[in-house]
């Protein structure tokens, strides 16, 4: 064998020991799921309990971005809990930590101009559906005083419905 076939096999040989091991680690590095019972009582706990959502945040970070699936394709997360139930500091608190929001949960915070926007280039979506088939009309009432621009708007397009049943 002479230098230049001696280089490059050890080159490729080299190449593929590093590259094996490498590859392995990243399989290795997907994280287990968060269990399910925790799961489920941090969504129950975003709701209204502002308190054991800060404990099991502490606990498990990750249940910030969790969903739970109610049946049926129902899913909500902690932030949406607090949006249909109207639990504003909940819902400022997930907010604060980073959790995805969404046009329901804005529209109980009273964020009149984005929802307006929104509904403006997607009007279609006056009638989307949230967690438990609760629609942006029910937000804004849950909403109270800040959410009153909103609510009164909603009513303006149309949308009479509350809840409307899920599959």
């Amino acid at each position: 064998m002479n230098r230049k076939s001696f280089l490059r096999n050890f080159s490729i040989g080299a190449g593929v020991l590093i590259a094996a091991p490498v590859s392995t680690i990243a399989q290795d590095a997907t994280p287990a799921p968060l269990p399910a019972d925790k799961v489920k009582e941090f969504i129950g706990a975003g709701h209204n309990n502002l308190a054991k959502v800060k404990t099991l945040l502490l606990e498990f970070p990750n249940l910030l971005y969790a969903t739970w699936d109610w049946g049926g394709g129902d899913f909500e997360t902690a932030l949406e809990g607090a949006g249909h139930v109207g639990t504003k500091d909940v819902a400022n608190f997930l907010i604060d930590q980073g959790a995805r929001t969404n046009l329901f949960v804005l529209t109980m915070l009273g964020k009149t101009q984005i929802v307006k926007a929104y509904l403006n280039e997607y009007p279609q979506y006056l009638n989307a559906r949230g967690p438990h088939g609760f629609t942006l009309l029910h937000h804004a009432q849950r909403g109270g005083e800040d959410a009153k621009e909103l609510l009164d708007y909603l009513q303006s397009r149309g949308l009479k419905e509350t809840r409307v049943k899920i599959g």
